[in-house]
């Protein structure tokens, strides 16, 4: 396997409109009322888009990671963004960056984590995310639009990120749930990277079997809505549907420490090996590998490329 980026690859542009900063700490038990004395916390830029910019970058590609940010919890986001030396478009708010907080209980293994709600955004701010989207997207390449919208943020907006994208012919994936995700798959997207969880919210169906899991993806394709589906599915592995058929892979054996992060680490070796010209089996092979990389890893920390790698040469996917 070429580990290295082809000296030509298509370019990358992430999206994140309600980014947050990742505090995690652990804690013997989580209990009420009780004050919980916590080990040392760890503390990261996280959100969607850009989890995905700073995986693709651990794994030696490049991309361009666009998120809101305001207060003083957003200028310790951008500070933290400068530091991991990630190229970066910023668009100012005037709500401050949200924070999310994960703890672990290292009595019984279990993880917490707390998704706080976004700022507001006004129309002027979630326009201007879109002015920027449609000034920076790569003709020919990748818009990654991943994570929650934030309230004031209207239900299509990953639509018209999809809009933009197909009049300069580039590639929209999106990673979403709820009504943005059911505005998006109305549009057509190239890629999506629902949950179980997810996609049985959106078709309203509970996909209890491996054969409705494929049914269920494979619907998708054939109503136009994505041309590719990558069906996350935990400790079962992911399905991976196209008009070229199924696939599916197993998740290989390994050590879980944490999950957060796991699925924007799946999308980034995903979207990075298709800028370099692999097939989509490729693809979906390099991102299970780093989706099962980053449980490796503890709290909010990601993958590692040593790790995506090494398990990423080991798979094969199957058709069910």
């Amino acid at each position: 396997m070429e580990a290295s980026q082809p000296a030509v690859a298509r370019q990358i542009l992430t999206l994140t409109v309600n980014p947050a900063l990742d505090v995690s700490t652990s804690t013997e038990e989580v209990v009420s009322v009780h004050k919980l004395r916590c080990a040392a916390s760890r503390v990261d830029p996280g959100g969607g888009g850009v989890n995905v910019s700073r995986v693709v970058h651990r794994l030696g590609g490049r991309s361009i990671a666009m998120y809101t940010a305001g207060g003083p919890v957003g200028e310790a986001y951008r500070r933290l963004i400068e530091a991991e030396h990630l190229p970066s478009l910023v668009v100012p708010i005037q709500g401050s960056t949200r924070e999310n907080f994960t703890v672990d209980e290292t009595s019984t293994g279990k993880q917490y984590r707390f998704v706080l709600e976004g700022p507001e955004l006004s129309e002027a701010e979630w326009r201007g995310c879109l002015d920027l989207v449609a000034q920076a997207v790569p003709t020919g390449g990748y818009v990654v639009a991943s994570g929650s919208l934030p309230p004031g943020v209207p239900d299509d907006f990953y639509a018209r990120v999809v809009r933009l994208a197909r009049q300069v012919g580039a590639h929209c994936i999106v990673d979403t749930s709820g009504p943005a995700l059911r505005e998006a798959l109305a549009e057509g997207v190239f890629l999506v990277k629902p949950s179980k969880r997810e996609l049985g919210e959106y078709l309203g169906a509970s996909l209890g079997s491996e054969q409705e899991e494929v049914e269920a993806a494979s619907e998708l394709v054939a109503a136009g809505a994505a041309q590719y589906v990558a069906l996350t599915l935990g400790d079962a592995g992911a399905v991976l549907a196209s008009k070229s058929g199924v696939l599916r892979l197993p998740v290989p054996a390994v050590q879980v420490r944490s999950t957060v992060g796991a699925g924007d680490s799946f999308l980034a070796a995903f979207v990075l090996r298709l800028a370099q010209g692999r097939t989509a089996e490729e693809a979906f092979r390099a991102a299970v590998a780093a989706g099962s990389a980053a449980v490796m890893s503890p709290a909010t920390e990601l993958c590692h490329r040593e790790d995506v790698e090494r398990l990423e040469a080991g798979l094969s996917a199957s058709t069910p």
